[in-house]
């Protein structure tokens, strides 16, 4: 009962808003380093996509393409960051992105391995919501930005998580002794909780927008 407490007090900790900032916090980014770093900062400072890019490592690694598989994730967040920056929206990208959290922790939790094609979908698909959230700091916070600040921010965004992803997936892979093995199941337990948690969160906000108490 100690440790689920502790899980959930973490997950409500990393859900505020506070935390999910690139390492800049807000200055002009003017240069190709700016952008390198913003990219670097801005999915591991936000944490809903950092507990996504994890999952990501360890589902591809369950399904034995973990070099390859998290590649479609990267495709989808680059197709995602092209729709909001050509002025293309998607519906409920918060609740999606919750939802991908829940239901990527989930089959990462069971343990079992889906089929590589399906995983891929599912990840591109995900990625285009996650992309659009992205894409909001470059057309937003970020707007104006110079070609060579663009170029890093992309570069170091999909660096940092590519990279993440399969350390994860390494570090799944070399803990999973069986498919009951407990350590990558509840790393994905955790997953599925916190986007429990942003969703939730995310619920909340649109019931008090709707009641005008936003």
């Amino acid at each position: 009962m100690k440790t689920l407490t502790g899980l959930a007090a973490f997950a409500a900790l990393i859900a505020t808003p506070a935390l999910a900032h690139h390492p800049l916090a807000g200055a002009e980014m003017t240069t190709f380093t700016h952008g390198v770093l913003s990219g670097i900062g801005h999915p591991v400072l936000g944490f809903d996509h950092l507990f996504f890019v994890i999952a990501v490592g360890i589902v591809a690694a369950l399904s034995g393409r973990l070099l390859v598989a998290p590649l479609a994730y990267i495709a989808g967040m680059l197709g995602g960051i092209a729709l909001i920056t050509n002025g293309v929206g998607l519906p409920y990208v918060e609740f999606v992105i919750a939802g991908s959290l829940i239901l990527l922790g989930g089959l990462a939790a069971s343990g079992r391995a889906m089929a590589a094609p399906l995983a891929m979908a599912l990840f591109a698909g995900a990625g285009l919501f996650h992309g659009w959230a992205f894409g909001e700091t470059v057309t937003g916070q970020e707007a104006g930005m110079g070609a060579a600040v663009l170029g890093g921010y992309l570069l170091g965004l999909v660096a940092v998580q590519y990279v993440v992803s399969v350390a994860a997936g390494w570090l799944a892979r070399w803990g999973i002794s069986g498919a009951a093995d407990i350590k990558p199941r509840l790393a994905g337990a955790v997953v599925a909780g916190v986007g429990l948690t942003f969703f939730l969160e995310a619920s909340e906000t649109a019931i008090f927008a709707s009641l005008g108490l936003g």
